[in-house]
């Protein structure tokens, strides 16, 4: 399990650095000869995994560009943008226009750039090594190149779940590894410094619906159709929701054969089937396969199996063999990648903290659109209208929520964005680590956007974004590449560039998606208002897991970090089908603690610390 096996970058500055070094960087490789990519000067650059579909590198006198991932751009347009580009400044203009999903790699004049995407599924961390900083696409391969250890500060956030805000959301979870922030890029200049340079802005909040919709259909059809070629043979996600079903009509316009599958949870009353089998009669040249919940393993099935740990706690942990067994059905039937609607909720529509502007711009509208959200969740319109007439910094929200942590957010919440709370089951260690963290935080905070709607908005986008990147993870191991179009950045910027009041409405279900899809997507689909879940298989899955979660109780690695109670975590852990709520919270430290013990048994980074021993690497 020590030899990594999905495809990874390390970026180096451009200067001599330790044979040592950059002996233990190719090793990283494993059995497999790592690829090196040069700067200029004959210095290695790039060193990692790849094949040649999944880096496309240029050279353009002393400059040095590549992207990672999949880009409109081919090798002959990319080299023609890097002959514009004299200075790192050059860089955002020479890639404008490009879509797709990518990391954007240079070397131009002595210095390494490296930047990610803005949704954050292409992420870069950061780490220094005998002074020298480094780069990489996965903060599990700057672990295993230092020999880094386990942040239990990171470790006790992520037992808050998906309710972690910015800027803590992006921390990497390994002692010295940094995450950069989805909108910034980091310049490597000879002699280990290193700078952080800010390369994307929010577009405007200003297109009516209609102009929005025809914006992120053509982004959408553009983001399909440049991973799908007529006649190919693609797998795809067919949920009976919106998002999925409007990428299969989007593969199959642009000539692709479907293999398509849906889940047939065991609700009676579960819809999903129903919309998608709906679906697949109007689709053409496709083969729609269903999965009864029965005949796929359980959820959770599989916790007591190490795996390749990644990045951090997996949040995707739940469903990993579903989703391998999954993979190895597509596969056997030809398919070579596999679209995924997974990001579309966070996109295509703004969280409820579009209000508190809405109301401020136009007070009608704002206070139709608060009753009828608080409505549809079932909360007074009084116990909203305290935070909707909140005026506080988001400095001041991110201190206030520190005191907070053990306090049930609301159910609508129209703040900065879903306050942060720890199960009952959090030490009191991780609380006042939580809280030390919030508050530091809080005294140079500087929100995404100005405006919290906008925040709270790309906030969600970067939190699917970073779902994502563990989905993909798992999806390269399990040997079929996942490809989610709702979380490039073309896309996103169509999606954000929409009134936020527009794009969502407490009377109708994701109205831009909706309007962009209408006369594609079968009207049922477009119109429907449910969502289904799968919570009996949820509860049937901690039931077969009991043995499992018993024996984690009595030898737990959160409690032995510092991070869990053992007799509240042993409560939870023995009788998970009495909790009240805490769902979503059980699920984030079921990953933490699987996480830790991946950790403990990965040969190449247990072999890292014993090479390093850590006096040169900080």
């Amino acid at each position: 399990m020590g030899v990594m096996q999905a495809p990874w970058f390390v970026v180096l500055p451009d200067q001599d650095l330790s044979p040592g070094f950059l002996g233990r960087v190719r090793n990283l490789a494993g059995p497999d000869p790592s690829r090196v990519v040069s700067h200029a000067s004959g210095r290695p650059w790039l060193v990692g995994r790849w094949s040649d579909d999944e880096m496309t590198v240029c050279a353009a006198g002393e400059v040095r560009l590549a992207v990672a991932g999949v880009c409109s751009l081919d090798a002959a347009q990319l080299s023609l943008r890097a002959m514009t580009i004299r200075a790192t400044a050059d860089i955002a203009a020479a890639l404008s226009g490009a879509y797709g999903s990518f990391h954007v790699l240079a070397s131009v004049a002595g210095s390494s750039y490296v930047r990610g995407s803005l949704s954050g599924k292409r992420r870069v961390y950061r780490t220094e090594v005998d002074g020298v900083t480094v780069c990489a696409d996965q903060a599990h391969v700057l672990a295993r190149l230092t020999g880094a250890g386990v942040d239990t500060a990171q470790l006790a956030l992520r037992l808050a779940g998906v309710t972690v805000p910015h800027p803590l959301a992006d921390s990497a979870s390994w002692c010295g590894v940094g995450a950069v922030p989805p909108a910034e890029a980091v310049e490597l200049k000879p002699g280990g410094v290193a700078r952080v340079l800010r390369w994307w802005q929010a577009p405007a909040a200003e297109l009516p619906l209609r102009e929005a919709a025809a914006g992120l259909r053509e982004a959408l059809r553009r983001a399909v159709a440049l991973r799908v070629r007529p006649g190919d043979v693609v797998a795809a996600d067919l949920s009976g929701g919106m998002d999925s079903t409007s990428l299969c009509f989007l593969a199959a316009e642009a000539g692709a054969r479907l293999v398509t599958m849906t889940l047939h949870w065991s609700a009676p009353t579960n819809e999903d089937h129903a919309y998608a089998a709906l679906a697949a009669r109007r689709l053409p040249l496709v083969e729609h396969l269903v999965f009864p919940a029965g005949d796929l393993p359980a959820c959770f099935a599989g916790l007591d199996e190490r795996t390749d740990p990644g990045d951090g706690p997996s949040p995707v942990k739940r469903d990993r063999l579903i989703q391998q067994q999954l993979a190895e059905e597509m596969g056997a039937r030809g398919t070579r990648l596999r679209l995924s609607g997974h990001g579309g909720d966070h996109v295509v529509q703004p969280p409820a903290a579009y209000v508190h502007g809405l109301l401020r711009s136009s007070p009608v509208a704002g206070v139709r659109h608060a009753a009828g959200l608080c409505a549809r969740s079932r909360q007074p319109l009084g116990a909203a209208a305290k935070a909707l007439l909140d005026r506080r910094s988001y400095a001041s929200w991110l201190a206030r929520a520190a005191g907070l942590l053990r306090v049930p957010a609301p159910l609508m919440d129209f703040g900065w964005g879903v306050r942060p709370q720890l199960p009952f089951w959090a030490s009191e260690q991780a609380v006042e680590s939580c809280q030390e963290q919030l508050r530091t935080a809080a005294r140079d905070a500087v929100p995404l956007h100005h405006e919290r709607s906008r925040h709270a908005w790309i906030a969600a986008v970067q939190q699917a974004g970073l779902g994502d990147a563990h989905f993909s993870h798992d999806a390269a191991l399990a040997g079929l590449p996942l490809h989610t179009p709702f979380c490039d950045d073309a896309v996103v910027e169509a999606a954000l560039a929409a009134r936020p009041h527009e794009a969502a409405s407490p009377w109708s279900y994701k109205p831009l998606l909706a309007a962009a899809m209408d006369g594609l997507v079968p009207g049922p689909v477009v119109r429907r208002t449910t969502k289904d879940h799968c919570m009996p298989e949820w509860q049937e899955g901690l039931r077969r897991q009991r043995r499992t979660l018993a024996a984690w109780a009595e030898d737990s690695r959160l409690v032995a970090a510092g991070v869990a109670d053992e007799a509240k975590l042993r409560r939870a852990l023995l009788s998970p089908a009495l909790l009240s709520g805490g769902v979503s919270e059980l699920e984030a430290t079921l990953a933490a603690e699987a996480w830790l013990r991946d950790v403990e048994h990965d040969t190449t980074l247990n072999r890292s610390r014993e090479l390093n021993d850590a006096p040169t690497a900080r």
